[in-house]
C-alpha cells in the first residue's frame, strides 16, 4: 500500500539540531524511525527569540497569579518574546497543511503539559503545580484538531500507535480533499469504513451521511464538514472492545469457510490481545490473509488492515503496556 507522506513539525532539538539550552541534541529513535515517512518541519523557540546555545536555562515561573517565563539565573523575562513568536509562528504553520506536531516534552517553551514551574528565578522551590509550554500551549490551541504529541509520550506502544494511525489518516485525506472529488470521498470513506468504526461508530454513521450528500451540497462543503467530523473522530483513541467487535465483523465475511482450528485459533488471538499480551496488528495481519486468500474484494483496500506503514510497528513500550 502506499501511503502519503504526512507533515509534521517537530522540535528542532529532537534529532534535529544541537540547540538546548545546554548546546545538546535529543536522540529519539522515534523522531529517526519516522523520518523516512514524513515531510519534517522544524525550529527551536527559545533560539527563534533570539538566545543563543549553550544559553542561561528558561523557567516559567508565577507572578502576581501570571505565569512568566524568565531566564532561571537572572530573572530576564522572555514572556512576550516567545508568545509573540508562538502566535507568528502558528500563523505561519497553518500554510503548511500539517498533520502532527511532536514537541519537546516538559520544556518551559515547547512542553505541551507536566512542565514545572517555580515561586521565582535563582534557588527558589518549585510549586505543586504543572503547566505548558508557552510555545506549546499556543500551538495545542491553534492546531486542537491535530494531534499534539512530545516525544517522551510517544515511547509508549499505544499512544505511538495512535498518533500514527491519525497523521497518516490526515495525509490521505489531505490528498483526497486536493482531488475535491465527490467519487473520491466517497472511496475514501468505504476504505476507511472499519478503521472509523473502530473510533467511533456513531461518528462513522455521521460522515456516511455527510458523504451520501442527500442535499445536494457543493463538494466543497461537503469536504469541508465531512473533514470536521473527521478530525473530531480521530481525537479519542478507540478501546480493545470496539476493535474486538470490529474484527468479529471482518470475521463474518469468511468464517463460513475457515476450519473449526482456524476459528479457534483466531479466538485465541483475539483474547491474547484482550489480555494486552499480543498487539492488534496480528489480528488485522491474519484478517488481510483470508481476505486475500477468500477474494474478499470490499476488505481489499480497508485502512484498519494497515493504518501506516507496516515498518513502523515496534513492540517497544515505556512500560504501561499494549
Amino acid at each position: 500500500m502506499e501511503f502519503k507522506k504526512p507533515n509534521i513539525f517537530i522540535s528542532k532539538c529532537i534529532e534535529h539540531g544541537h540547540c538546548r539550552y545546554d548546546g545538546s541534541m535529543i536522540t529519539s529513535n522515534f523522531a529517526k524511525g519516522l523520518e523516512p515517512y514524513v515531510n519534517y518541519f522544524f525550529s527551536c523557540p527559545e533560539m527563534e527569540i533570539g538566545l543563543p546555545s549553550p544559553r542561561e536555562a528558561l523557567r516559567v515561573i508565577v507572578e502576581d497569579d501570571e505565569e512568566r517565563l524568565v531566564s532561571s539565573h537572572s530573572g530576564e523575562d522572555k514572556t512576550d518574546d516567545m508568545i509573540n513568536y508562538a502566535e507568528a509562528k502558528a500563523d505561519e504553520l497553518e500554510d503548511k497543511n500539517l498533520d502532527g506536531f511532536v514537541l519537546k516534552g516538559r520544556s518551559p517553551s515547547c512542553g505541551v503539559k507536566d512542565v514545572k514551574m517555580y515561586k521565582s528565578f535563582g534557588k527558589a522551590p518549585t510549586i505543586p503545580k504543572k503547566t505548558s509550554g508557552f510555545f506549546g500551549r499556543v500551538i495545542d490551541e491553534r492546531f486542537s484538531y491535530l494531534p499534539v504529541e512530545d516525544e517522551g509520550r510517544l515511547t509508549n506502544f499505544s499512544i505511538r500507535e495512535h498518533f500514527y494511525t491519525r497523521i497518516f489518516t490526515s495525509a490521505r485525506f489531505r490528498s483526497t480533499k486536493e482531488a475535491g472529488k465527490m467519487s473520491e470521498l466517497v472511496k475514501f470513506h468505504s476504505d476507511n469504513k472499519y478503521l472509523f468504526m473502530a473510533y467511533n461508530q456513531g461518528r462513522l454513521k455521521t460522515l456516511g451521511k455527510i458523504v451520501a450528500n442527500h442535499e445536494k451540497k457543493k463538494a466543497e462543503e461537503v469536504y469541508k464538514a465531512y473533514e470536521e467530523e473527521l478530525y473530531e473522530l480521530l481525537k479519542t483513541p478507540p478501546n480493545k472492545k470496539r476493535k474486538m467487535n470490529v474484527v468479529l465483523h471482518i470475521l463474518g465475511y469468511f468464517s463460513k469457510d475457515l476450519s473449526p482450528k482456524e476459528k479457534a485459533y483466531f479466538l485465541d488471538m483475539l483474547q491474547q490481545y484482550m489480555d494486552s499480551r499480543v498487539p492488534f496488528s496480528n489480528l488485522t495481519s491474519l484478517l488481510e490473509m483470508w481476505a486475500i486468500r477468500y477474494e474478499v474484494d470490499y476488505l481489499e483496500n480497508q485502512s484498519i488492515f494497515n493504518p501506516f506503514p507496516k515498518e513502523l510497528i515496534a513492540v517497544t513500550d515505556s512500560g504501561k503496556g499494549l
